[in-house]
Formats: structure tokens, C-alpha cells, sequence
């Protein structure tokens, strides 16, 4: 096929195309029953629908149906939306900020060259430095990474950790522990930088090397790590020995890619367990592979996913080798999986102080457990931490481990036990997936009530027991 030149890939053509036709939004609550439809006419431009789908997960919508169509210097988007509890959006400062980011004023970034500094939706933390981390991952890593981080007098304010085939990727969020400013010492940070260098370094036959990098700009989290882990090849291989697959027979992603000869296209097709933020891990993926998509249908039946994608190279090529097939399919499937977690799920809520991270983690090392999955954040004085662990072997927490777990992080707190169903016939149906994904904004909201039931800020300590896979 011949390479495709169009003028939405010049700057300048876009920049006066969006100022005479401006983005145009809707959001229809009245069209369905059961969901709310946004709909987005805009100038087409390369990294548009990443930028979409990343303002809609960003708020914690579930996106249950879309069609997708920009072929051509237009734009056009149709997209099934549910809040967490499979209702309608019908908050108005949703609404407002949905019509406000994706309408004419909204601040579009170039996506091509998101990077460090640049991404796809900014979310400030205040005052930080931002810390990437790659490498080989073991068990207790995690805990090795936040002493350094503690003992140089760095206080951790958010981070992101996930691991996948034998891989672990951090966006780690710090500052200075007396002035809460970033870090600008160059001397201090080239500390650091040793210092977890020393810890990353791993076995003498690792080919893959370790590595930190320093950020004093924002860049989205999610983002950022699939781009870590991409660059990291970590679709290639086997990953570890005792690396657990979390997919079931029946939910194993299945993805094919096909030539769409008539429109020559490739057809890359998507069928797997649903979740929140699936079509944005897929479309993240594909965008990082320089890859435009031009059409879209995406569906949701009960709970699997349906995603179909008409597709593109940059330079106007589809994928005709199967070389160039079979890496794309390594791909995707990697960026399905990364953010799976099974095992047990800890909470963590607690006032915030230096070293909090790394005594906990310290203590889930020192019992055994390897974390599979992190998530840190502080609101005010507050810290909330969620880990995903399993045993260093792989397998489920014994109920013992739990007991010890327990009593040696405190006795002021909440412990709960719940199971979560693990056979298919009981796996949720898509609207409930809210109710076991990853966000923090529901934690947030549990913290806030059990504070205000029991009136102080003690430490509380939430376990779920979780043998399915958290998607």
C-alpha cells in the first residue's frame, strides 16, 4: 500500500482546522436507559482518541460501548458510559469537566511525544519529584526500594508499581522530608540514584539492566508505566519460573489480526474478560506503537469484552509480515495483563509519616510476601496504600500469615476477610466491576467514612481475600 499523506499530520493544518471547526460535545442522558452517551466531533489529529478514552477512565467511568470513526481530517466518537455503580453520569461537575477537557478549550496535548513531562491527562500531587524505576523483579524489592528511599530523608507521596513477566516498573512521587519541595540537589539524587541502581542490579546473568530516571515534570501514571514496561520488552519471554497466569481457560485473551483488503486496513480484534480501563490499556498500547486507528466498535457481553480496531502504521502501511503481526499480538496481550492482580488485596489507611511505605512493605517482606501490584497516594495528612501480595512462590496467603499480618502492623485498626467468587459461572457482569477494580477514589471514600465514624485517624488495615484475578 502506498503511504498515506494526510494534512491533520501537519501541526500548523491543525491548529487553524481546530480553531475554525472547535470540538463539539454532547453528553445524552435521555437516548438510553441504562447509560449516558458522549458523544465527541473534533479535527482529527494523531493521539486524539488516547486523550478521549484517558479523560473518561480518568474519572472512574466505565466504558461499555463505543464506536469510533476518524478517517479522514474529522473526528468522531460515540461512547456508552456508566459511573462506578453501573448507573448514569449525572453529577454535574462530571458532566462540566467531561464538556469542559474534551470542548474547544480544553488543553490538548501533542500525545506523539508523550513522554516524561508529557502525557496524556496531567495529575499534579503537589510539589514532587518524580522517581522511574525498571528491573528485574523479586521478592521484596519493593521494600528494598523504599528503605534507600527513607533512610536519604525522602518522603513518598504517591507511587504506582506493577509487575509483569518477571518484570516490576515504579512511578514513585517524592519530596524532601523537612521542606516538602522536589529535590533539586544533584548531589543528592546521584545518591539515590546508586543506591537504587545497587539494588537493581539483581543477578550477574540478567541481560536487562536496571534502571532510575529522575522527573521533575508531571506525567500520567498508567500512561507512563506501560510505556516503561513496553520499552522494557516485557511481552517478551516467559517471565518467571513460578509466575502465576491469572487468566482462567475461558477468559485467556484471544486477539487476531487480519487484513481488511477492501479499505486496507489491518483488523486487529480483541475478545476477553471486561474491565475497567481495558479499551484504554489497548488503545495506550497501540498508540505507543505508532500505530493510528481509524475505526472502532467496542461492545461489552456480560463479562467478557468485544474490541475491534481498524488500523494503521504512522507511515500509512498495514501489517502484512507475520513477524509484524505476531509482535503486535505479544503487545496487546502484554498491556491486557499488566494490570491484573490476584491474592490477597491489603488497604492501608493511616497518617502519613517518613518511612510509612517502607515499614509496611519491611513487614509484608519479612512474612514472606511478594507484591504483585501498588498503589500509594496521600490526601492532606492521610496516606492510603493498596498492595496486591502473594506468597513468594506464587500461591495464595495462608490464613496464618493474615493472623501475623495483623497483629504485627497493629491492633487499633479494621480487619475484614472476604472472599471473592473464583469460579466463571461467578464472575461479575460488567457493571460490577466496580466494585473489586482499582481505584482510589473508592478507597478514598471508605477512609473518609470510617474516619467519621470513629472519630480519629487511627491506623485501619482492610484485607480482602481475593483467589480470582482483580482486573
Amino acid at each position: 500500500m502506498a503511504r498515506v499523506c494526510s494534512p491533520y499530520f501537519d501541526p500548523e493544518y491543525e491548529n487553524l482546522s481546530t480553531r475554525i471547526n472547535p470540538p463539539r460535545v454532547s453528553i445524552d442522558n435521555s437516548s438510553c436507559s441504562d447509560c449516558t452517551i458522549v458523544k465527541v466531533d473534533s479535527v482529527n489529529k494523531p493521539g486524539i482518541l488516547l486523550e478521549v478514552v484517558q479523560i473518561l477512565t480518568d474519572l472512574d467511568l466505565i466504558i461499555t460501548k463505543a464506536y469510533i470513526s476518524s478517517d479522514g481530517g474529522w473526528f468522531m466518537d460515540v461512547f456508552h458510559v456508566t459511573d462506578q455503580q453501573g448507573k448514569k453520569v449525572t453529577d454535574s461537575k462530571t458532566i462540566d469537566y467531561i464538556e469542559k477537557a474534551l470542548g474547544p478549550k480544553g488543553h490538548i496535548t501533542d500525545l506523539l511525544n508523550a513522554w516524561p513531562g508529557k502525557g496524556v491527562g496531567v495529575h499534579s500531587v503537589g510539589d514532587h519529584t518524580a522517581i522511574e524505576i525498571i528491573g528485574r523483579d523479586r521478592p521484596g524489592l519493593l521494600s528494598e526500594i523504599s528503605a534507600v528511599l527513607a533512610n536519604l530523608h525522602f518522603n513518598v507521596i504517591a507511587a504506582e508499581v506493577w509487575t509483569h513477566n518477571g518484570r516490576i516498573a515504579c512511578v514513585v512521587y517524592v519530596n524532601d522530608d523537612t521542606t516538602c519541595q522536589p529535590v533539586e540537589d544533584q548531589a543528592r539524587l546521584s545518591t539515590m540514584e546508586e543506591q537504587l541502581k545497587n539494588i537493581l542490579r539483581g543477578c550477574e546473568d540478567d541481560e536487562k539492566v536496571g534502571r532510575t530516571s529522575f522527573s521533575m515534570g508531571f506525567t500520567h501514571v498508567d500512561r507512563r508505566l506501560h510505556q516503561m514496561l513496553f520499552a522494557d520488552r516485557d511481552y517478551e519471554g516467559g517471565g518467571l519460573a513460578n509466575e502465576v497466569d491469572h487468566f482462567p481457560p475461558c477468559f485467556q485473551p484471544k486477539i487476531t489480526i487480519e487484513r481488511c483488503e477492501e479499505k486496507g486496513y489491518s483488523v486487529v480484534s480483541v475478545r476477553c474478560k471486561d474491565r475497567a480501563k481495558l479499551m484504554f490499556d489497548i488503545v495506550c498500547t497501540l498508540t505507543d506503537m505508532q500505530y493510528v486507528v481509524f475505526h472502532a466498535t467496542i461492545s461489552s457481553d456480560g463479562p467478557y469484552a468485544s474490541q475491534e480496531y481498524f488500523i494503521r502504521h504512522m507511515d500509512g502501511y498495514t501489517l502484512d509480515t507475520e513477524g509484524e503481526k505476531e509482535r503486535a499480538i505479544k503487545c496487546i496481550d502484554a498491556a491486557i495483563r499488566r494490570r491484573v492482580s490476584e491474592g490477597l488485596r491489603l488497604e492501608l489507611c493511616a497518617k502519613d509519616r517518613v518511612g510509612l511505605l517502607s515499614e509496611v512493605t519491611r513487614i509484608l517482606r519479612e512474612h514472606g510476601l511478594s507484591v504483585t501490584r501498588a498503589g500509594v497516594t496521600t490526601i492532606g495528612e492521610q496516606a492510603m496504600n493498596i498492595f496486591y501480595v502473594r506468597d513468594s512462590s506464587g500461591n495464595s496467603v495462608d490464613i496464618k500469615t493474615i493472623e501475623a499480618l495483623r497483629k504485627e502492623i497493629g491492633h487499633t485498626m479494621i480487619f475484614n476477610v472476604k472472599k471473592v467468587p473464583t469460579s466463571s459461572a461467578e464472575v461479575p457482569e460488567t457493571k460490577g466491576w466496580a466494585k473489586t477494580s482499582f481505584f482510589f477514589g473508592n478507597l478514598l471514600e471508605r477512609f473518609l467514612t470510617l474516619v467519621a465514624c470513629n472519630g480519629n485517624y487511627s491506623l485501619f488495615f482492610i484485607i480482602y481475600v481475593s483467589i480470582s484475578a482483580h482486573m
